[in-house]
């Protein structure tokens, strides 16, 4: 059986931390931001730690 193949776009889009944490970015990013104000922005911004129910999703995805 060949070997299981990492999903492309999660790769991208999430990192495995020196502690084995998983960090990924926020939503509500992208586009539209005149509306949101700059504090809420700055928070946006930081990389969040994966919560505990989406773990083994992203992990799986990650070929983890």
């Amino acid at each position: 059986m060949p070997k299981m193949k990492s999903h492309s776009g999660a790769k991208k889009r999430f990192k495995v931390t020196a502690g084995g944490k998983l960090r990924g970015r926020h939503g509500m990013t992208s586009h539209i931001r005149v509306k949101k104000n700059a504090k809420r922005q700055r928070r946006l911004s930081n990389d969040l730690v994966v919560s505990k129910a989406d773990e083994p999703r992203v992990e799986r995805l990650l070929g983890r």
